[in-house]
């Protein structure tokens, strides 16, 4: 899945890197979200998983990309669920140009570093997200709101994962829509 978005953000003109984010646990792991063993085994990968390490594989990412040939030098990141909650930590932590998270799970426990969102971030919340309850989102909101380097989108009936597509909970119009929003924020701030 996250290979194919890649691809599709390669086929747009973009450098596209999808880092293998649990090569420290288990390298290579591919999971979808079909059964319930694969959502057990992707929580357990989360719990094991190493935040602050995540996050400086991320920046040499960044690093690499802005040094291939023909790239502009600027750079940003997209991620989904953990990688949502990654794509929020690299707005706070790195100098990426800008940064989307798709319903990032924990952010509501990393507001702290809000302050530091000096670039653009666009995040995208599923309000039926049982990984991010209304509670939380209502946290993220309220902390984020006044910074107007972040753009929050919520959509009211999509769940947890809704632009995976073929996955359980896969809502056409929430994700056409989402995706829509993140090719206009990522031309204006990659290709402006």
């Amino acid at each position: 899945v996250m290979r194919a978005l890649c691809d599709g953000f390669a086929s747009e003109g973009y450098f596209a890197l999808c880092p293998d984010l649990f090569w420290r646990q288990q390298p290579g792991i591919q999971l979808t979200d079909k059964t319930e063993a694969e959502w057990q085994q992707a929580f357990a990968l989360m719990q094991g998983f190493n935040q602050a390490k995540g996050v400086e594989d991320l920046m040499a990412g960044l690093k690499h990309l802005r040094k291939l040939p023909g790239a502009t030098g600027k750079a940003g990141t997209i991620g989904y669920c953990l990688g949502g909650r990654l794509a929020y930590l690299m707005a706070t932590r790195s100098d990426a140009d800008c940064n989307v998270s798709y319903y990032g799970v924990g952010i509501d426990e990393l507001l702290g570093e809000a302050s530091a969102i000096l670039k653009p971030l666009l995040m995208h919340i599923a309000g039926k997200d049982k990984y991010v309850p209304p509670a939380a989102q209502e946290t993220i909101k309220a902390a984020l709101s006044q910074n107007p380097n972040v753009t929050i989108h919520v959509y009211p009936d999509a769940d947890h994962a809704f632009a995976r597509v073929g996955g359980q909970h896969y809502d056409a119009k929430a994700a056409e829509r989402a995706n829509g929003r993140t090719r206009d924020f990522l031309r204006r701030n990659l290709k402006g």
